[in-house]
């Protein structure tokens, strides 16, 4: 299964972003999904999950009130939606999914997409 991340970019402290992966492959197996993110020199660390319904979500702290993640099943796609954006969001964000088949569980990640806030 692949996974493609896109929206990233440079925005102001206080602007929005929102980014999408979209999954290829074996994507009928695709249980919990999420963001990560990691800046040079420090462990990749969680931004928001979602579980595979799409009505159960998790997010860090630092994001809470501020981004907004979802999934559209169907689409086989998932998004992050990033308000008020503060300069140390700036990371590389990576988009993630788990698998479960016949028991066994896989996990993919994509390539990531820079995100830069500027203040």
């Amino acid at each position: 299964m692949q996974l493609v991340e896109s929206g990233g970019g440079l925005v102001q402290a206080g602007g929005s972003l929102r980014l999408s992966c979209a999954a290829s492959g074996s994507t009928f197996s695709i249980n919990r999904m999420g963001w990560y993110r990691q800046t040079p020199g420090k462990p990749r660390e969680l931004v928001a999950t979602i579980n595979s319904g799409g009505d159960s979500t998790n997010y860090a702290d630092s994001v809470k009130g501020r981004f907004t993640i979802s999934r559209d099943n169907a689409k086989n796609t998932m998004d992050l939606q990033m308000n008020s954006l503060k300069p140390e969001d700036t990371a590389v964000y990576y988009c993630n999914a788990v698998t479960v088949v016949l028991l066994q569980r896989k996990v993919y990640w994509g390539q990531g997409t820079q995100v830069t806030v500027s203040s």
